[in-house]
């Protein structure tokens, strides 16, 4: 099916020129900067401060002392940044104008009643917040991820037999699941990988199992057990690790056992159809600028190169475009034709064919414009929901050739001997289902 076929919700919406940027909150006099640099959290209405590792005690206090509750809270991105938004705006309106009054103990004497205000994302401008904190932190978290791939600097020892390694994080985790049986599942999916092992090794220094979390009396009581019971992996409920994975930090307002539940329920619901006149179509991905359709991205780019002076192998090596770049790029200029509007001098035409036209005469379809117009985070996500061309992208690291290659670098597999047993074990069935593509 073409691309063209299919539009993103985005351009649904008709709301074409929303843009996703990272939010910059409002300075003021009162010293919001120097609070927001600061180590500890302030209350939203006073001057009590707590330390982010005991977020509770602030939340506790804000609830007794002022009344203030905060629905959803721990799907709150970024915390601080959070509060101190609202600390502003609680001083430039009155807080009845942002949040639900909740009276309690409301058939008792007046005296005897209390209200509670909710802060919740009921409110536009607190979901709007809430989804900007979210993008922003979404940022960060895929420009660390791809640091991490790119790097060969890395130098760990195994956490089970004290074996050195040194280059690409791929060969310890790739080591651990041959000869440990410990999969944690794909590097790629995995951030702060360093931070993920030490958590790890300080698990096993206290002699602390790493799924069950029992402690032991000594080391060799520690390895025996987790031999035994078959132990060697993390446990997918302890909501520590949710911050070393990827898919966490992907859908706002939604955990890795939610995307898995939906999921789930999709395969339950059509486990009685009908597949036995199935037929598998050839997937096919549609050129950038007409309705041409091609079964490889050589085919693809080769015809864009040809037919419309657009050579994509061309740029992504010029401007060093890395996998997620390449995304942006792609749903940039998605976008800019689906509106029928040039990307180099914004001219926008009646039709597709008019646009097209006008770009190759002026020569605007072979060069990009600058790099902040399309590196922006709004175009991680597809402009069409059936772009088969974002599937087929490939990251400039798969490339490498063997001079470049400082160590051999296997790709981590799962053992599929068992496919029932792997279902029930591996970390990555569990996590990080599907989040490949990205």
């Amino acid at each position: 099916m073409a691309a063209s076929s299919g539009v993103g919700a985005a351009a649904d919406r008709g709301d074409s020129e929303y843009i996703l940027e990272p939010l910059s909150l409002p300075e003021s006099p009162g010293g919001v900067a120097a609070v927001e640099e600061s180590p500890s959290v302030p209350c939203i209405f006073c001057e009590e401060c707590s330390p982010r590792a005991e977020q509770d005690q602030l939340l506790k206090h804000m609830i007794i002392e002022h009344k203030l509750v905060i629905a959803d809270v721990k799907l709150v991105a970024d915390f601080k940044r959070y509060i101190l938004y609202w600390k502003k705006r609680f001083t430039e309106q009155p807080i009845t104008d942002f949040c639900s009054v909740i009276r309690t103990n409301s058939e008792a004497p007046i005296e005897e009643q209390d209200n509670y205000f909710l802060l919740c994302d009921v409110l536009p401008e607190d979901r709007l917040l809430r989804e900007q904190l979210q993008q922003k932190r979404l940022r960060e978290i895929l420009e660390q991820q791809q640091r991490e791939r790119n790097d060969t600097s890395f130098h760990s020892i195994c956490m089970f037999c004290d074996k050195e390694f040194t280059g690409n994080r791929s060969v310890l985790f790739n080591h651990m699941a041959r000869d440990h049986a410990f999969n944690v599942g794909l590097p790629d999916n995995i951030v702060n990988c360093n931070e993920f092992l030490a958590a790890l090794q300080k698990k096993l220094d206290n002699l602390q199992c790493l799924y069950c979390e029992k402690t032991f009396r000594d080391k060799n009581t520690l390895k025996d057990h987790m031999r035994k019971k078959q132990h060697r992996r993390i446990n997918a409920k302890n909501t520590e690790y949710d911050r070393f994975y990827i898919i966490n930090y992907l859908e706002f307002g939604k955990s890795w056992e939610e995307v898995q539940s939906e999921d789930d329920r999709e395969l339950l619901d059509n486990v009685e159809e009908d597949w036995s006149d199935w037929e598998e179509h050839p997937v096919c991905a549609v050129c950038l600028f007409c309705e041409k359709q091609a079964d490889t991205t050589e085919k693809l780019c080769l015809h864009m190169k040809e037919a419309h002076g657009f050579d994509l192998l061309k740029i992504k090596a010029e401007h060093g475009l890395k996998f997620y770049q390449q995304v942006k790029l792609v749903n940039f200029i998605r976008r800019e034709i689906h509106q029928c509007r040039c990307y180099n001098c914004k001219e926008s035409f009646q039709s597709k064919t008019e646009l097209i036209s006008h770009m190759e005469v002026t020569k605007h379809i072979t060069f990009l414009p600058t790099r902040s117009t399309w590196d922006q985070p709004q175009y991680y996500f597809p402009t069409y929901e059936n772009d088969t061309l974002l599937c087929t992208l490939s990251d400039s690291e798969d490339e490498l050739t063997a001079k470049d290659q400082s160590e051999d670098v296997p790709v981590i597999s799962e053992d599929l001997s068992d496919l029932e047993a792997l279902r029930q074990s591996s970390v990555l069935n569990e996590l990080l289902r599907e989040q490949n593509n990205d």
